[in-house]
């Protein structure tokens, strides 16, 4: 394995613990919040991220981490060079409606591209891990990280590609996108579940037109990247990381399992 694969596979650990707590709260009557940008927050959001970044400067000591609770405080810290995007709870609104399609987040950013990052679903006890290679495999939260599986995505199939949305964010121009693509076949998942479906050759392209944040994606990008696909912008450029004139905002990109259709 290689450095980037080691380290990957320690925020899968992170993600795990973090799990642990997440599902705490999950088996509650947890109170949700409404942030000022209008988005949810439980305290499965906070308790996740207040385990999450400490771990991850642990791991890596000086690297700045840029964490979606602390920045919805405005605490939005220079990312110059190397840093770390988490979500501690990417699809609260999943968790929320309590479909099990919400995950958590971790991804190393280098040179403006995700290198290193887990995606992990503790409601589902799956993970998705990428670095140098993809792996996947099951975990149960707050457990050790046990034997993983080698994870690429897959030629584009003869019968027609198989389309993955968003559950919650499906809007006009990504509908349009579809339109245009006609896959055989469409799937709807949460979170950043649906970069991973694409990773692990169980769907073969992700539209996403609507806005999303850094750390939204870094983690999935990271995944998908490794597995052998790859994820670009309106322009057909692969989507960049460090976006500070846009305050960490992405535009619209689309994940492919191999080489762009479109």
């Amino acid at each position: 394995m290689s450095d980037l694969d080691d380290l990957a596979l320690a925020f899968a650990q992170l993600a795990s613990d973090a799990g642990r707590l997440v599902m705490e709260v999950y088996a509650t009557d947890f109170e949700v919040r409404t942030k000022d940008d209008l988005s949810p927050v439980s305290e499965a959001d906070e308790r996740a991220e207040a385990l999450l970044v400490p771990g991850v400067q642990t791991l890596l000591p000086g690297v700045t981490v840029v964490a979606e609770e602390a920045v919805s405080r405005g605490e939005l810290p220079r990312v110059d060079g190397d840093f770390v995007l988490i979500d501690p709870v990417d699809g609260t609104r999943e968790f929320v409606s309590r479909n099990g399609d919400f995950t958590v987040n971790v991804a190393l950013v280098r040179g403006g591209v995700p290198v290193a990052g887990v995606v992990y679903a503790p409601a589902k006890q799956r993970v998705f891990v990428g670095g140098t290679s993809a792996f996947s495999g099951a975990l149960v939260a707050g457990e050790q990280v046990g034997e993983l599986s080698p994870m690429t995505t897959r030629p584009y199939p003869a019968a027609g590609l198989v389309a993955v949305a968003s559950r919650s964010h499906l809007d006009e121009r990504t509908q349009a996108f579809l339109d245009r693509l006609q896959p055989a076949d469409r799937r709807s998942a949460g979170s950043s579940l649906k970069f991973c479906l694409v990773a692990a050759g169980e769907a073969d392209v992700y539209p996403r037109f609507g806005p999303t944040m850094e750390w939204d994606t870094a983690a999935g990008d990271a995944v998908l990247r490794a597995a052998g696909g790859t994820v670009v912008d309106e322009e057909g450029a692969v989507l960049r990381y460090g976006k500070v004139e846009s305050g960490l905002r992405n535009g619209p990109f689309v994940c492919w399992g191999r080489e762009p259709l479109l």
